[in-house]
């Protein structure tokens, strides 16, 4: 699943993996899983993370591979911040040929005023990762999360300086990956400027014509 900081490509990969019965992997979640635990990995991929750069492809390939290698992923996964490198994508391909792994990916497009504002505005639950925007739920601000009921947080990566740089970054570095799929006959984009419900109905339409998986539930 690619897309910008901000796009909603985390929302719709958990949606898509609970209707395939896959495993949801993103790769920013386990970075800042690694951070919390204080793990060496954790420790090396902090400065790139706050800094809004991306972490080495060497750390990211590590933990990616041991991840995909557990039971869970034997029927499938969704991956979701990976590859975001042209080096990522070819290792990715290498580790796929050998495993016998098909690849649908999916590309979800949104201005970048559009990410600004969703990504300033956005609030974090520090025990569950969930999200929530000021823009879509006024009062969200000092409020607390409503799973877990801990107050929420902002990501040190969610302020505006940190997010230019991200998409920067993002514009600079992913792009070729995304061309590098297109190439090869398995990248489709889909307009993100929309409802949750709404990008993921375009999602399982796609999925459905493009593969010949089973959905076990839709939004």
């Amino acid at each position: 699943m690619f897309g910008p900081p901000g796009a909603g490509k985390g929302t719709q990969a958990q949606l898509l993996g609970e209707a395939l019965g896959y495993p949801h992997i993103s790769t920013g979640d386990m970075l800042r899983g690694a951070q919390k635990e204080q793990t060496e990995l954790g420790r090396r991929a902090r400065a790139y993370m706050e800094s809004g750069g991306l972490v080495p492809d060497e750390l990211v390939d590590a933990i990616v591979s041991d991840r995909l290698r557990r039971e869970d992923c034997r029927q499938g996964f969704i991956l979701d911040g990976y590859p975001r490198t042209i080096p990522q994508a070819e290792f990715l391909g290498e580790l796929f040929a050998r495993e016998g792994v098909r690849v649908l990916t999916l590309g979800i497009l949104v201005e970048n005023h559009v990410l600004m504002k969703r990504l300033s505005s956005r609030w974090t639950c520090p025990r569950c990762g969930r999200t929530y925007s000021e823009n879509l739920a006024p009062g969200t601000v000092n409020s607390r999360c409503s799973r877990c009921r801990v107050p929420l947080v902002q990501r040190k990566d969610d302020t505006e300086e940190v997010i230019a740089e991200r998409l920067q970054v993002y514009h600079k570095t992913t792009l070729p990956v995304i061309r590098y799929y297109r190439e090869r006959g398995v990248y489709v984009e889909i307009d993100g400027d929309r409802s949750v419900k709404e990008i993921f109905d375009d999602i399982i339409d796609i999925v459905r014509e493009r593969t010949d998986l089973k959905l076990q539930t839709s939004l």
